[in-house]
């Protein structure tokens, strides 16, 4: 495959895209082997992450199928029906809100099995990304404080040891994507004692999970979510109203 060049912006979509085109065309076929991430990269001319948030996204769609130490795979069984477009399902403000209640409901669940069931290696993972999360936060960069936030909560539905709620927890997070990074950029980073208390507020979830207190794990998550939601409302209405005007 010759070399195609992404723009930067939205890049893991617009792979994702064009993997999902090839799997629909038939030209990858089920229980193919895919390319690896730095051959893909190289293919796309986009970095690995853009790549493996591609990946992640057909992931928990259904259309891949990675398995660790092994590669990555087109499904053996792809979804059913046609794709469809998914972009209009998040086009207003109630379908992200929707969407932020559903992950409320979900990561509530997902820290209270990671305090039953984390592993050392899983408490590694959460305790090197706070300190990417604290290393950011004094370099004031807002882009990777997002997707250190992210990672964050990705790492402690991996804890709870459920595979399918991991999965869904990335289809989500991937979804949000734009209003996520727009509004976190806009409203959690900007200033300095916010960020702060937000890091504070991860630290407090991790060490609940630590000594393994599903009560404690699910209560402080839940209540860091509904700040997260009620500080993201007024931003996501305000964007569709400004979106309504242009039209």
């Amino acid at each position: 495959m010759r070399p195609i060049k992404i723009e930067a912006r939205k890049g893991h979509e617009i792979v994702a895209s064009h993997i999902l085109q090839r799997i629909e065309s038939g030209e990858l076929k089920p229980g193919q082997k895919l390319p690896s991430v730095v051959d893909l990269a190289a293919a796309y001319g986009v970095g690995r992450s853009t790549i493996r948030e591609a990946v992640s996204a057909l992931k928990a769609t259904g259309w891949l199928d990675v398995r660790h130490g092994g590669g990555t795979f087109v499904s053996p069984v792809l979804p059913a029906g046609a794709r469809g477009d998914t972009a209009d399902l998040f086009k207003d403000a109630e379908s992200v809100l929707e969407l932020l209640e559903v992950r409320k409901a979900l990561e509530t669940e997902a820290a209270a099995l990671a305090a039953e069931r984390r592993t050392a290696e899983d408490l590694g993972k959460m305790r090197a990304i706070l300190l990417r999360m604290e290393q950011v936060m004094l370099d004031a960069d807002t882009s990777e404080g997002e997707r250190a936030d992210v990672q964050f909560h990705t790492a402690i539905a991996a804890a709870s040891g459920n595979s399918l709620l991991l999965q869904l927890m990335e289809s989500i997070s991937l979804r949000l994507g734009d209003s996520i990074r727009r509004t976190r950029e806009l409203w959690f980073y900007e200033e300095q004692a916010t960020a702060e208390r937000l890091l504070e507020e991860h630290k407090s979830i991790f060490a609940a999970i630590e000594v393994r207190d599903k009560e404690a794990a699910a209560a402080r998550i839940g209540a860091h979510l509904a700040k997260v939601e009620n500080v993201l409302k007024p931003a996501l209405r305000d964007a569709v109203s400004a979106e309504s005007a242009e039209e």
